[in-house]
């Protein structure tokens, strides 16, 4: 059963950017199967993936049938649209590892059970028997070179050079979509603007073989306000896999971004109704310096890739640099939470035999150069205004290994804002 207005709810979000005409119609008129298809060139999905694993998860929840197209097979050719050079190719061990962490992602966002459960697939699955001679016979012959050529992803890189291989990639992407519109009736693809190409050929490769209705949707590319690319951060993407992003990490990517960008973001990545929405907008422009719009993104999203315990341990990070916290809360941080708290403090490295049995407090602060004399440190330690792991500390205070976090760092505090990580060896 259709349960809502999938392409009015997706337009007032700002997700989409191109559509095939009857898109809307279809998706009114019965239970539509879609795909969304994602290259395996990682063994996690990054934000810049979340925006297509959204359109999934809104068109489930219309009461559509999602299906998420791992490309096993494309993968081991790479996508040319709107790159400037080639991707190196994986391996197939390496492709199946990737597969695996993607799929367990996938399955935080979408429902595998009930009438409208979702599927994953593996275009290898359909590829690995397939002989050069018959692909070429069965979709090479549907598909002119001069309508390939036309496209703008194809276009762009012939000044620098394409490769035979990419320059198939649109045909074996076209077959996929023929692929699940025979064999499972799907009749949607959705992905990125970059990807209107390579769907349209699939909607084409459908059509001249003689198949069903076969329709296209794509999202608009998501930038920041200040035009800059979305998802990146100084150290990289932003993965969804805790080991490569932490989920403090994750939780902060999302709480900074500007006002701007929070007010289009909590459409695009949280399920809340356009009510709840509407409300918190309002909301956050009466007091912007609350950031009530960022807190509720971050919360949300953290949430759903994560998990409830992990949004309160970033949040209790959170407060460990910003806020009112313990010296149990250090100890409770996974050391990965703790190194990203503390990521860009000044550090220096000391012997653990220096605090063995224990070292004065004016000569630990003054041999890590914390302080430039030891009558700084003595002023500072007489105004209690230095602390050892959240701890306040006095004169005569020793630094011993009962002090150590993580049986390895010493956290001192100057003033409020001030912070120094002595990491031992």
């Amino acid at each position: 059963m259709i349960a809502s207005n999938l392409v009015e709810d997706l337009q007032w979000r700002g997700m989409i950017h191109d559509m095939m005409p009857g898109t809307a119609e279809q998706l009114l008129k019965e239970v539509t199967t879609a795909y969304v298809g994602i290259d395996p060139t990682a063994d996690s999905l990054h934000v810049g993936h979340l925006v297509s694993v959204m359109m999934l998860k809104h068109l489930q929840l219309a009461g559509h049938k999602p299906i998420a197209l791992v490309g096993g097979a494309t993968g081991m050719i790479g996508d040319p649209s709107f790159k400037s050079s080639e991707r190196v190719l994986l391996d197939e061990s390496t492709i199946e590892e990737n597969i695996k962490g993607i799929q367990k992602q996938l399955q935080k966002f979408l429902s595998f059970e009930g009438e409208n459960a979702a599927i994953i697939l593996n275009n290898y699955d359909w590829f690995k028997n397939y002989s050069f001679i018959d692909f070429v016979r069965d979709a090479g012959k549907h598909i002119t070179v001069n309508y390939m050529m036309s496209k703008d992803s194809v276009k762009k890189r012939l000044e620098t050079g394409i490769s035979f291989t990419e320059f198939t990639y649109q045909l074996l992407q076209g077959w996929d979509f023929y692929h699940l519109n025979k064999e499972f009736n799907c009749k949607l693809q959705m992905g990125g603007s970059d990807q209107w190409g390579n769907i349209v050929t699939g909607t084409e490769l459908i059509r001249r073989k003689g198949g069903g209705d076969a329709f296209a949707l794509t999202t608009p590319l998501i930038t920041k306000a200040d035009g800059t690319k979305f998802g990146k951060s100084e150290g990289g993407n932003i993965w969804l896999d805790a080991s490569k992003t932490s989920p403090y990490k994750f939780y902060q990517f999302w709480l900074n971004v500007s006002d701007e960008d929070a007010e289009k973001y909590i459409k695009i990545f949280t399920i809340k109704p356009i009510q709840e929405i509407t409300n918190l907008i309002a909301q956050h422009h009466e007091a912007p310096h609350l950031r009530i719009l960022q807190s509720a993104l971050a919360d949300d999203i953290t949430t759903m890739v994560h998990s409830a315990d992990a949004l309160v341990a970033a949040k209790e990070a959170s407060e460990i640099l910003f806020g009112k916290s313990t010296e149990e809360a250090l100890h409770k941080l996974s050391e990965d939470d703790f190194l990203a708290v503390f990521e860009g403090v000044p550090q220096s490295t000391m012997s653990l035999d220096k605090i063995n049995p224990s070292m004065d407090i004016v000569d630990f602060l003054t041999e890590n150069q914390i302080y430039p004399s030891k009558g700084e440190v003595k002023r500072n330690l007489q105004a209690n205004a230095v602390a050892i792991n959240k701890n306040k500390v006095g004169v005569d205070a020793l630094i011993d290994n009962t002090k150590l976090i993580k049986d390895k760092y010493i956290l001192v505090q100057k003033g409020k804002k001030n912070y120094h990580l002595v990491v031992f060896n």
